[in-house]
């Protein structure tokens, strides 16, 4: 037997430590023999079909959800493709195990659970080194980036240096759902330390352990990693992720004209919630633009979706006041109203005058709210597990046929109202949707299908069109066209207890389908490198990656 031949690359070990060319036993006997894998794998040689199977098998020998997410997150550090086969034969198991709602006790024992390193953690002690940190990426080509300071992870909180679990989460998410090339996304966290007392009392913490930095220390580091970014990587979308309230809105201001970035907290719930919203309207034969909505949070994502669905309006007809008039946010010190101290820039234009509210008798709580302004959809955003009670729900059922109630906090122990509840409160009429997923809801002859109003109806499809037409900017526009998208694509609005939202095996076809309504969108904005939309299509098909073994 002749000596194996000397090839360019890595070989032997090194091969298999890296998980974007790692095949594992699906190696073939020539390219053992070419890349010196002989005798560094058992000799069977298996195809990627019979891997699969083998590892569902491994998977589900597992005894909790959070055994599970760290046995995938394993299998993503060794196989890549094996890894994104898995979840995409497996969509509705394993999305909420990769992500919401697992990934949330994930950041939580981030320090406890951590294998491997992936992505970047950028320190703030570490802030003059943010140049050779980015070069050290080892990723040249990056199409996307994940960032978080993980001040405001899920429902859950500040959670330090374990926010990671969210970006690498996400971009899981973008390549399982939406097809963007795993090999050039980038999970990327902001260490700007924690105010999270029990990480800083842990002496098995992984993060900087020192309190959150602040003002300009904190606006001049976000300043340098995004020079830094824009630098190494100049055409890659920066999507900005579970920023706390005070910082979300300001940073995606900041940016948004001079990079092409988004928040998903802000605009991408807004446009799935949308989406959502547009959907239950045509199911309870009610238009949409003479809808009244009460948002219960009125923070980043309430704002956002209030302003997304005010859009929504205004494009369906109504001038602004007229639309501005349909909603009332109600946030931790009631109705937003005129005369509080804590309104925020996005909440004022939303808050109801003095003169509207002389007969509400100061009842501006949740319940006086939706008692006085009789709102057809009550959405929740506020982290307030079973804010929505038998009264608030039963008054609604009291005045709309089908009321819409969205209880949309997560992880599942967040969320406002379970839908089993909120469907026995309104006798059978309410339309649902949670943030979380929740199995069927039996009631009476009918199985109501809850659908889980999540941004992964949304961010992929996003992502994989600014990437096909390598979009510069990111606009509301898009936002609006992908809103409508999601409302388009709802199963069976005339069958009972139908979702509101395709099945999450569904959404790879859903993300091609935006990411051409967002190519186009840019080539008509002329905000990328595209002129002719109907080239839009083919470059879309072209940029989607799939799970296969590639010749090394």
């Amino acid at each position: 037997m002749s000596k194996s031949p000397k090839r360019t690359g890595p070989r032997g070990q090194s091969l298999l430590e890296l998980p974007q060319h790692n095949k594992g036993t699906a190696f073939t006997w020539q390219e053992r023999i070419d890349h010196g894998l002989l005798g560094l794998l058992p000799p069977h040689e298996e195809t990627l079909d019979q891997q699969v199977a083998r590892a569902y098998q491994a998977y589900e020998a597992k005894n909790n959800d959070l055994e599970r997410h760290i046995y995938l997150r394993q299998l993503q550090d060794f196989n890549e493709t094996l890894f994104y086969r898995v979840i995409m034969d497996y969509p509705a198991e394993m999305i909420p195990i990769i992500y919401t709602p697992t990934v949330g006790d994930a950041c939580k024992r981030f320090s406890e659970i951590y294998r491997k390193p992936r992505g970047l953690f950028i320190a703030y002690p570490e802030r003059d080194f943010v140049d050779d940190i980015l070069a050290n990426a080892s990723r040249d080509a990056v199409d996307a980036i994940v960032v978080t300071d993980s001040e405001a992870i899920l429902g859950i909180g500040d959670q330090g240096v374990g926010g990671m679990g969210i970006p690498i989460g996400k971009l899981a998410l973008y390549t399982a759902l939406g097809g963007v090339d795993p090999n050039r996304c980038l999970p990327v966290l902001l260490d700007v330390g924690t105010n999270n007392q029990a990480l800083l009392d842990d002496p098995l913490y992984i993060g900087w352990s020192n309190e959150r930095i602040r003002g300009d220390e904190y606006d001049g580091f976000v300043e340098q990693v995004m020079t830094g970014i824009q630098k190494r990587w100049p055409n890659a979308l920066v999507q900005f992720e579970d920023f706390g309230s005070a910082n979300a809105g300001r940073l995606l201001e900041r940016y948004r004209n001079e990079v092409c970035c988004f928040n998903d907290d802000i605009q991408g719930t807004a446009a799935v919630t949308m989406g959502t919203v547009l959907a239950a309207c045509s199911k309870s034969n009610r238009s949409f633009r003479d809808s009244t909505v009460t948002i219960a949070g009125a923070g980043s994502a309430g704002c956002g979706i209030a302003e997304q669905l005010l859009s929504g309006m205004i494009a369906e007809g109504l001038d602004e006041d007229e639309a501005r008039g349909r909603f009332y946010l109600v946030d931790r010190d009631g109705l937003v109203r005129e005369g509080l101290e804590s309104l925020t820039t996005r909440q004022a234009p939303f808050a109801r005058k003095a003169d509207e509210l002389e007969d509400w008798n100061g009842e501006f709580d949740l319940a006086g709210t939706v008692r006085h302004a009789r709102p057809n959809i009550l959405i929740g955003v506020s982290g307030q597990p079973g804010l929505f009670t038998e009264a608030i729900i039963r008054s609604m059922a009291a005045d709309h046929l089908r009321p819409i109630v969205f209880p949309l906090s997560n992880p599942t122990e967040r969320t406002e109202a379970r839908p089993q509840d909120v469907i026995r409160w309104s006798e059978g009429r309410a339309l649902v949707a949670c943030g979380s997923p929740f199995q069927p809801v039996v009631h009476g002859a009918t199985a109501h299908i809850i659908a889980q109003c999540n941004n992964a109806y949304a961010f992929p499809g996003i992502g994989l069109g600014i990437i096909a037409v390598g979009a510069t900017r990111v606009t509301d526009e898009m936002f609006m066209r992908v809103a409508r998208v999601i409302g388009d694509a709802a199963p069976g609005y005339d069958a009972p207890g139908t979702a509101l939202l395709p099945h999450l095996a569904e959404i790879r076809p859903l993300s091609r389908t935006i990411a051409i309504a967002v190519g186009e969108c840019a080539v008509e904005e002329g905000v990328c490198v595209v002129t002719d939309k109907s080239e839009v299509e083919r470059l879309v098909d072209q940029a989607i990656w799939t799970p296969e073994y590639r010749e090394i």
